[in-house]
């Protein structure tokens, strides 16, 4: 009998995933993909194109509605029985520029005027404190590595045998990290709940990671991997020192330590994911030094009226912005309602050469860091209480990378028998951190002091992207990059 059960349960199961659909949104007329647009499935509930222009949702009806709106096209109402009559493909129509009609005075529009209007309204517009969102977030991660070198300088009391073993093992190594697929993918759904900017909590119902382990490649990892390498050709009933120029790092090391041993706990740190998205969500607010703040600053940029959009059949200002002086970096879009002079999309990345944190100290400690990636967009949407929130953060940051670094290991014996070599690492990387938001409620400060975060959440290791482990509401929509990965332990 509970044999029986299980096996109707499952099926039951199975015929909920089956009645989820995928879309694709296009321009009617030039075939392109539209990005971020809304999909409505409910009043306060829905999902986001992802970057291709496509989306999943729930279907148990077809008769059940579904309102679509984006910046710059015409709404879209329709049914899922439409979607499945359409292929799962959605043309969009541009919506016409009716600005005479919109506009009766002959004065022409001021972009400045339009700004000051905007932060005036700021407090009237957005509320961040005590909320509670339901979300999603995605993190990609990608390395590219161009340059690789190990070699090793010394190592008298190692036969020449041995020696030859170490630097075949090695070139393997390098050939490993060169052939392997330097993406990660990390999901997480649950809920966020704010005391203010600077202090959040979160409840996790589920996370995932999707990474080929058996080529995992961070940079620390890597010179651990050629660490365990060496170790093996050494004396292992030894402990070593090991130093870097002038720095020791261990002062008991061997291939017995705890650090050599692979970790197989399948948990996050929800610190470290409560930091991420308290920086996302700082993105999207507008207290004083807030990064959004800064390109409302007109001491540090310029403003230029462009166009009028339409969002949900209301106007919208285009307003582009680039850098006034030199310490400003970004140029974009921001895109302001007619109504309530509030910011419902921002669009920004680095303007021309203009580059982020960076420090050359190669000569002297053989590293050298320049952030030379960060773009992104933000979207927001009004609640009942004419209120907005963020609805969709993204933000893409990456950098180069050059790290050389001498290596010493130092027998703890009265030998002191010493390997020396040196590595060279030099590459780019990339991360696209993405933050959806499908519904909001008010939150009180006793209510937010009775929640617990707990310090750690298991997640789920996938070899590849599996989406019935994710319910078909309230998710992104994964990349066509992250379907095809499959990683080398299939």
């Amino acid at each position: 009998m509970r044999i029986k059960i299980t096996l109707l349960f499952y099926l039951f199961s199975l015929s909920i995933v089956a009645q989820s659909i995928t879309a694709k949104l296009i321009d009617k007329s030039s075939r392109k993909p539209i990005p971020y647009a809304n999909i409505k499935t409910g009043k306060y509930s829905g999902v986001i194109s992802n970057d291709e222009g496509f989306f999943t949702i729930s279907s148990t009806k077809d008769n059940k509605s579904i309102t679509i709106s984006c910046i710059g096209y015409e709404n879209k109402s329709l049914t899922i029985k439409d979607i499945k009559a359409l292929n799962f493909v959605i043309e969009l129509q541009e919506s016409i520029n009716k600005l005479d009609e919109v506009f009766i005075s002959n004065k022409a529009l001021n972009a400045d005027s339009i700004i000051a209007k905007v932060k005036a309204k700021l407090t009237d517009n957005y509320s961040n404190d005590l909320q509670q969102y339901n979300m999603f977030k995605r993190t990609t991660d990608h390395v590219d590595f161009k340059s690789l070198e190990f070699e090793i300088d010394k190592a008298s009391h190692v036969k020449k045998k041995q020696l030859q073993d170490v630097n075949n093992s090695l070139t393997a190594l390098v050939k490993q990290v060169k052939n392997s697929n330097m993406i990660q993918f990390s999901d997480a759904k649950g809920k966020i709940f704010t005391l203010n900017k600077d202090s959040i909590k979160l409840e996790i119902e589920k996370a995932t990671e999707l990474l080929d382990y058996k080529n995992d490649f961070s940079i620390d990892n890597i010179q651990e991997k050629m660490q365990n390498i060496i170790l093996t050709y050494l004396d292992t009933t030894k402990t070593y020192k090991l130093k870097t120029g002038l720095f020791k790092i261990e002062d008991s090391l061997s291939l017995n330590d705890d650090n050599f041993k692979e970790n197989n706990e399948n948990q996050y740190t929800l610190d470290h994911l409560n930091s991420s998205i308290k920086s996302l969500l700082k993105r999207a607010q507008l207290y004083n030094g807030a990064f959004l703040s800064k390109l409302l600053n007109t001491d540090l940029y310029e403003y230029k009226f462009e166009d009028v959009g339409y969002n949900n059949g209301e106007p919208v200002y285009i307003i582009s912005y680039v850098p006034k002086k030199g310490k400003s970096k970004y140029t974009g879009k921001l895109y302001v309602a007619d109504d309530t002079y509030a910011i419902t999309r921002v669009d920004y990345g680095y303007y021309k050469k203009r580059r982020g944190q960076k420090f050359n100290l190669r000569l002297l400690l053989g590293v050298k860091y320049i952030e030379n990636v960060s773009e992104g967009t933000m979207i927001f949407e009004k609640d009942s209480s004419n209120l907005y929130h963020p609805k969709y953060i993204k933000h893409v940051y990456g950098s180069y990378f050059y790290v050389s670094r001498p290596l010493k290991f130092i027998e703890n014996s009265s030998k002191r028998n010493k390997v020396a070599f040196d590595f060279t690492i030099e590459g780019d990387n990339r991360t696209k951190d993405e933050l959806l938001i499908t519904k909001h409620n008010r939150l009180t400060s006793l209510n937010f002091e009775k929640i617990k975060q707990v310090e750690k959440v298991p997640f789920i290791k996938l070899n590849k992207y599996e989406k019935t482990i994710w319910d078909s509401e309230g998710v992104l929509e994964p990349s066509l990059e992250m379907k095809a990965f499959e990683s080398s332990e299939n």
